[in-house]
């Protein structure tokens, strides 16, 4: 027979009391975690809500907001103001009040009044705030006579920017006496306007009559805008860098080019560039390539302006 072995008594546990108390804490840890992931999680989504929110605040602040003019609107903007042919050939030997102009002499060739085609690119820009808009690319221009020997070119960049100069004859040398630029910058649900207005010195020529390749006059205009105390002064060479010619459509037109090289100082400090072509016969401004820098001192610290682009006149003729 084999013998049996005696089997281990099996040990009663004693039941212990704290098991539930225990399961119960172990519940809460459990449920603490999950309150904590859910926590954290909530936490993690709402800093993406934030940066999402700055972000879509940053770009509705910040984004560029400059359109190009419409021609009908260019056109608008002139009939409800003054008749051009009109305003060409009255007021022969005035001067707007307040306004100097050089020698009137016998009436030159000028751009006919009116609406002209003009199209580019370019961009501008503020380094404080952090703002960049663009230009073009339409770009219509406004041509008016003033009394017998002066007239106004206006270009408009963009919505936000438009630039105006004004010429006259003197003697047989076209001269450029000032102008006004006006600009704007959107800023969220508000903006800034700013308008330059500037003179320049009667030995600022445009044209003139002796000229030969590298030619170069001294031109000097000052002038205040809303954007900094002071007066600001712009001065450099001027040069001729020739005669040649640009397709305007399917026309090649005569063209005399130039180059005006500029030092700001004052109100505002820095550099501009410009190459224009005129009409050899009218002295409408055919092309302009420009590219400046300036820097103004403003409540929130130095702010630099950046702008480069160009324009060029799309068809001969008005609108």
């Amino acid at each position: 027979m084999t013998e049996q072995q005696p089997s281990e008594p099996t040990e009663q546990r004693p039941t212990d009391s704290g098991n539930d108390s225990g399961n119960d804490s172990g519940n809460d840890s459990g449920t603490a975690g999950r309150a904590g992931i859910s926590g954290r999680r909530a936490v993690g989504i709402l800093g993406i809500l934030v940066v999402v929110l700055v972000g879509v605040f940053a770009w509705m602040t910040l984004r560029d907001n400059a359109r190009p003019v419409d021609i009908e609107d260019a056109k608008n903007r002139i009939s409800t103001t003054v008749d051009l042919e009109a305003k060409g050939e009255q007021g022969e030997g005035e001067q707007g009040e307040g306004e100097q102009g050089p020698t009137p002499s016998t009436e030159r060739v000028r751009p006919a009044p009116g609406i002209y085609r003009f199209t580019g690119e370019g961009t501008e820009s503020l380094s404080t705030p952090p703002l960049s808009q663009s230009q073009g690319p339409e770009m219509p221009a406004t041509v008016e006579h003033d009394g017998d020997d002066c007239w106004t070119f206006r270009i408009d960049y963009s919505t936000n920017h438009w630039q105006q100069w004004r010429y006259c004859w003197s003697g047989d040398d076209l001269v450029e006496t000032g102008g006004t630029t006006w600009q704007r910058w959107v800023i969220g649900p508000t903006s800034i306007a700013n308008t330059g207005v500037f003179e320049c010195t009667d030995e600022t020529v445009v044209i003139p009559a002796e000229r030969g390749d590298g030619a170069s006059w001294t031109g000097t205009c000052v002038g205040t805008n809303d954007a900094a105390e002071g007066e600001m002064t712009s001065t450099g060479p001027y040069r001729f860098a020739g005669e040649t010619t640009l397709a305007v459509g399917d026309t090649n037109l005569d063209v005399l080019h130039f180059v005006r090289e500029r030092t700001m100082s004052g109100a505002q400090t820095g550099t501009e560039r410009t190459d224009v072509w005129f009409d050899a016969e009218t002295g409408l401004p055919v092309r302009n390539e420009r590219n400046l820098e300036a820097e103004t001192d403003t409540v929130i610290g130095a702010s630099t302006y950046t702008e480069q682009g160009w324009f060029q006149l799309a068809e001969l003729g008005t609108l």
